[in-house]
């Protein structure tokens, strides 16, 4: 590749970055651009290295760029590893379907490796693998490439106890030893299904594109994951990110007294200073100024059609639950119940969760949601819960399956409040489409498009304080 190629190579590589999500400016493109004169770009792990260290700025970003790097920056191109490959023993790849026997041999090389634990003969045997054992015919003339097979073909995972056996080598069971090898095999072992899935990317994006490759291969950040969408393995990312959050939200919502930074005036101390100028309060003595503590109401959606949406709304609840003085929580399905004594200071989220599911009375009909019925609920148990100090957060979709939609008592609850908002994971086109009641309470109530933790900071960030 000609200078001006890797140039243009480059290009198109930070322009991946930034479609992914990865902040680079045009100087960190510059910076980018005098690494390829200052490394052997033949060397993979310089070339990697030196570009991550002016492009990304927050280990976040690393995993999105480790995956647009192999994209575009590949080990090999086509079906050979490289030309000094150590794996000898590995059958050379073929179009017809592999025999028992080379999938026999396959695994007794993979045994070997993982015993080794040379990460770059690991990496090798995983291109070899997948051109071996990975090649499908998706479509008559054209082959693809799918992890899958290879993976069910090694079967690395019942390897395992033959591996304990040979790193422990007649060494005790059970103990510390024990322990520690089978972490190295398991880290070994995830090493190898990261090196088959990276292969079987790099071979995609050969035959169909890097760019259509890299829209469904990169994971969105943890601040981009839509609520709704949200798996268990995000969650925890999420937690990272609603923390500091809620922390922001808290000093945004403390109310300051309008009387300024000098507090009330102390009539007491000002007349009796002005006795020493003739009567005359030239100078003016003010009461030390308290801020006011905030308090909070949220009212949480905890319905099935918004289940990803609940476990953040619990999140941020138990997150908000540690920086308010005062907080109480409600949850409701077609009926309300609170909750607020299931997430004390320090209570953990997981047992948190599975208390309210079991003990909260949140279901009465159907277990369908009824915003009409728990704003009622709500509003008759609960009468003192929202006052002028209080700042009411209502978290769900608006979608009230046809029933009442109880506006009337949402409008009572927002007018005694100090100030209320409803964040909604639900795009703003869909707003007001099927059984959404989203456009109807936005008319009383200010209505916020909250579908990632992304949108979370912006609402946060825009607050101003009272």
């Amino acid at each position: 590749m000609t200078a001006p190629g890797l140039v243009d190579h480059l290009a198109d590589f930070v322009r991946a970055l930034r479609a992914a999500g990865v902040p680079v400016g045009v100087s960190e493109a510059i910076d980018a651009a005098a690494v390829l004169g200052a490394v052997d770009v033949v060397d993979r792990r310089q070339l990697r290295e030196g570009l991550a260290a002016v492009v990304v700025k927050r280990a976040v970003h690393r995993p999105s760029y480790d995956a647009l790097f192999d994209l575009w920056w590949p080990p090999s191109l086509g079906g050979s590893a490289a030309p000094d490959r150590e794996v000898d023993q590995v059958p050379p790849a073929h179009p017809q379907a592999p025999s028992e026997e080379t999938a026999r041999l396959l695994r007794e090389e993979l045994a070997r490796l993982l015993l080794d634990g040379d990460e770059e003969t690991l990496r090798r045997f995983a291109r070899e693998a997948v051109a071996t054992l990975g090649r499908a015919d998706a479509v008559p003339g054209r082959q693809s490439f799918f992890s899958y097979r290879v993976l069910r073909a090694l079967s690395p995972d019942t390897l395992v106890s033959r591996l304990l056996d040979a790193l422990l080598a007649g060494a005790d069971r059970g103990g510390l030893a024990e322990q520690v090898a089978r972490q190295t095999i398991r880290e070994r072992i995830a090493a190898l299904r990261a090196a088959i899935e990276d292969e079987v990317r790099r071979r995609v994006a050969e035959e169909r594109g890097r760019d259509s490759v890299a829209r469904t291969a990169i994971r969105p950040l943890a601040d981009q994951i839509d609520f709704l969408r949200a798996q268990q393995h995000d969650l925890a990312e999420l937690r990272k990110t609603v923390a500091p959050l809620a922390r922001r939200l808290a000093a945004r919502l403390a109310a300051k007294r309008r009387r300024g930074r000098s507090g009330r005036l102390d009539f007491r101390r000002t007349v009796r200073s002005s006795l020493a100028t003739g009567g005359v309060p030239i100078v003016t003595h003010h009461r030390p100024h308290r801020p006011h503590k905030p308090e909070l109401v949220v009212l949480c959606d905890v319905s099935g059609s918004v289940a990803g949406f609940s476990h953040f709304t619990l999140m941020l609840t138990a997150a908000l639950r540690e920086q308010f003085s005062r907080v109480r929580a409600f949850a409701f399905v077609d009926t309300c119940d609170e909750v607020t004594r299931f997430f004390a200071p320090g209570a953990d989220l997981v047992d948190a969760t599975q208390r309210l599911s079991r003990e909260a009375d949140l279901v009465w009909f159907d277990g369908h949601s009824d915003y009409g019925h728990a704003f009622e609920v709500f509003t008759e148990r609960w009468p003192e819960a929202v006052g002028p100090k209080t700042s009411l957060l209502v978290l769900g979709d608006a979608r009230t399956n046809y029933r009442s939609s109880g506006v009337p008592m949402l409008k009572a609850l927002v007018t005694r409040s100090r100030h209320a908002y409803w964040l909604n994971p639900e795009p703003r086109r869909q707003w007001g489409s099927g059984d959404s009641a989203a456009d109807v309470y936005a008319e009383v109530i200010e209505m916020v498009e909250c579908r990632n933790a992304d949108q979370l900071g912006a609402f946060v960030s825009r607050l101003l304080p009272v």
